[in-house]
């Protein structure tokens, strides 16, 4: 054969080879049992597309103040912290009080020729505030007007109530909390622990720098991490904390946080059982154990990891259920806040054994499994039901339903399985519990 022939040949084979895997690689494409398989939420639909990902809101959920609480006709929901799903008719919310209630529909266009050319409000289809500007982070007893810069009139601009209230299924407020709303500066997560068969209720209060414990219905304050009132950084006091999260009956872990940038180990009498973390710089910090910003924790009891939100640095670090440095994985490869869209609010490790996060800066909730790899996301943003804005806190239920709260346009929201929902999509239900 000559020299010619033999690179004929060559190609020939060589362009055959191609084609056969192209043709299999099609033939796997096209034959795939349902269109859309492997990447849709809902395999098989036929429009439509995955803005809400695998989930539909439930609209009018939870339902006007006004529906069920008396005098509330010009009053809604403020900066909603955090969401806990005791069950499906028991979903317990940590928020700031009340704010007045706005009406786009009465409301005319505002041109702000003052503030730069071609500047109106309110903008079609764009939020019309960021809720956690209208509410002083004070004690109650301790707001002064004249002091307030922003101008805010208590009873007004904002009340001092219903901090912590509960929502049934169909969305009334079931249950409100008032007694205790004198002592709330910025409750901030609430939560019950799986192993404890009482579900005491734990509340993490930012600026009030402590954790309270209560009994489930919230008749009495049982126990209190911390000093409230009283920012510090030794044993008994706390700078900002943020989460809480249980391991086991006997043992959780506390963000502290804002400010303290430490991990603080605990048995579930409130003793100190280890306490990590060193403050790093915002932005670009690589040594383990160092953050900036400890605004998120979660743990994984089958293997007993702890994951460490560092906002600021937007990563996660992994840790042992004794503070020892794993592995890392990063939101962003940048790690810069500066530089990157994304803010990281908060996560969460669900029974799938997956890592879910709420990321504010682009408004979508993000799927990895437990070593970092990128699985799915959803969201996107607005005022409308679904929409996302500054998601905080999020929990699922037994029946797998979705919650989110947001802080900047304060409200909860619920979110069901689409039907045909990939399941792999869905956020994992919640840890089994002994109740």
């Amino acid at each position: 054969m000559t020299n010619e022939a033999s690179e004929k040949s060559w190609v020939f084979g060589l362009s055959l080879l191609v084609f056969c895997v192209s043709g299999a690689y099609y033939q796997n494409v096209q034959g795939q049992t349902e269109p859309g398989s492997g990447f849709a939420a809902v395999p098989g639909l036929k429009g439509g597309h995955d803005v809400f990902g695998p989930y539909e809101v439930v609209p009018n959920w939870p339902k006007p103040m006004s529906e069920s609480l008396p005098d509330h006709e010009n009053w809604t929901y403020s900066v909603t912290m955090d969401v806990f799903a005791e069950s499906p008719d028991r979903i317990l919310v940590a928020s700031q009080g009340e704010l007045p209630l706005l009406n786009r529909s009465e409301m005319g266009t505002v041109r702000l020729p003052q503030v730069g050319a071609g500047l109106l409000f309110p903008i079609n289809r764009l939020p019309l505030r960021q809720a956690g500007a209208g509410v002083p982070r004070v004690v109650p007893s301790e707001y002064d007007p004249d002091s307030d810069r922003r101008g805010r009139v208590e009873g007004v601009d904002f009340r001092f109530e219903h901090s912590i209230f509960a929502v049934d299924r169909e969305g009334n407020i079931s249950e409100t909390f008032e007694q205790w709303d004198h002592i709330w500066v910025r409750p901030h997560d609430i939560e019950i622990s799986p192993y404890d068969p009482e579900k005491h209720i734990w509340i993490v209060d930012a600026e009030g720098h402590s954790v309270r414990k209560f009994t489930n219905d919230m008749s009495e304050l049982v126990l209190t991490l911390g000093t409230p009132g009283e920012p510090g950084e030794d044993d008994a006091h706390l700078r900002r904390p943020t989460f809480l999260v249980f391991l086991d009956a006997n043992t959780m872990y506390l963000a502290d946080g804002y400010d303290n940038q430490r991990v603080i180990k605990y048995d579930m009498n409130g003793n100190i059982l280890e306490q990590w973390g060193e403050t790093g710089e915002s932005g670009g910090e690589t040594r383990p154990g160092y953050w900036y910003n400890v605004h998120g924790i979660a743990v994984d009891p089958k293997t007993r990891e702890v994951f460490v939100n560092d906002r600021e640095n937007l990563r996660v670090q992994v840790f042992d259920e004794n503070g020892n440095y794993l592995r890392e994985w990063a939101f962003d490869a940048n790690q810069n806040r500066r530089e990157s869209p994304m803010d990281v609010h908060s996560f969460i490790v669900t029974s799938d054994q997956k890592l879910w996060a709420a990321d504010q800066g682009t408004h979508k909730i993000l799927g990895y499994d437990l070593n970092g790899h990128f699985l799915y996301s959803w969201g996107s943003w607005g005022e409308y039901p679904g929409g996302l804005w500054g998601v905080h806190g999020m929990t699922t239920d037994s029946e797998g339903n979705f919650y989110t709260a947001s802080v900047n346009n304060g409200r909860v929201q619920k979110f069901r399985p689409r039907p045909g929902a990939n399941p792999e999509f869905l956020v994992g239900k919640p840890w089994p519990s002994i109740w």
